[in-house]
């Protein structure tokens, strides 16, 4: 069993770090007390194969001394859990900053005179937990992708595909643009099956209304500068740290040209190595 401790400071980064290791597998658990991480470890140890990896988030909310927690490790040695501890910081100033523009209250403000005050006692205070700890991230000048590689890279295995997942989805612009769509592209333009007695009862995956929509230059030449566009896009957003797109391709009713032009987008990204899924919300509505 994995078994991650996370600590630092407040304003950090801890809650993106869980959220990173969530993401590649890990169950993730903020804020347990102390006296109780010996129970939950017992429990995990108990059922293989279900908590193979897990991250427990501890800091100052659970308290002004680690002495609890100094002991619960003692008692995870004895149970013969192995743990490692992953400690965030980042610099007075960074935290000070990220605090204003936040406008969150530090867990000591209410028993200091300032926030500088604050960031300085608790890295006191946290000093102990430091020292122990196998892995220190300095979050300062970490971008929130670089943070997230730095992330996989210290527990990451070769099954974790830092690449994102693309879900593409077919849709009728009179049933409304789908609320989840990151990026949005009006087909339109292109000539309708739907005036063609025999293309009209099919859809956009049958072939003579595929080939129907394809065999236009203006289609050929809109996936041209559409491919291109999202051939551009996606490592872009992988370097960001996204892990999921949703790119929406609408027409009138999401029967003919936009289930095509899904289809064959869907294609295209799965062939530039990426996990791609197509989903034709509007495809069986009369």
């Amino acid at each position: 069993m994995e078994f991650i401790l996370i600590s630092g400071l407040s304003g950090a980064g801890k809650s993106k770090v869980a959220s990173f290791l969530e993401d590649i597998g890990f169950y993730v658990v903020d804020n347990m007390p102390a006296p109780l991480i010996p129970k939950f470890a017992e429990l995990c140890m108990a059922n293989p194969g279900r908590y193979d990896r897990v991250a427990l988030v501890t800091d100052i909310r659970g308290g002004q001394t680690f002495d609890g927690l100094f002991a619960a490790l003692n008692d995870l040695h004895e149970m013969g859990c192995a743990y490692k501890i992953l400690f965030v910081e980042a610099s007075v100033e960074t935290i000070i900053k990220r605090y204003k523009e936040t406008r969150r209250i530090h867990p000591l403000a209410g028993s200091t005179r300032s926030l500088d005050e604050a960031v300085h006692s608790e890295r006191t205070v946290l000093a102990p937990v430091r020292k122990r700890a196998e892995y220190i991230i300095d979050t300062s000048a970490l971008s929130t992708a670089k943070l997230r590689g730095e992330v996989l890279r210290l527990f990451g295995t070769g099954s974790d595909t830092p690449a994102m997942s693309v879900n593409v989805i077919s849709f009728g612009f009179k049933y409304g643009i789908p609320i989840e769509a990151d990026l949005v592209f009006d087909v339109r333009f292109l000539p309708n099956p739907y005036y063609i007695a025999e293309l009209r009862h099919q859809t956009g995956l049958d072939a003579g209304v595929y080939d129907f929509v394809f065999g236009y230059q203006q289609t050929k030449d809109f996936m041209s500068y559409l491919e291109g566009l999202i051939g551009f896009l996606l490592p872009q957003y992988v370097e960001e740290g996204k892990t999921a797109l949703v790119i929406a391709i609408g027409c009138t009713g999401g029967q003919h040209r936009s289930v095509a032009i899904t289809r064959a987008l869907a294609d295209f990204i799965r062939r530039k190595g990426f996990q791609a899924t197509e989903n034709h919300r509007d495809m069986t509505r009369s």
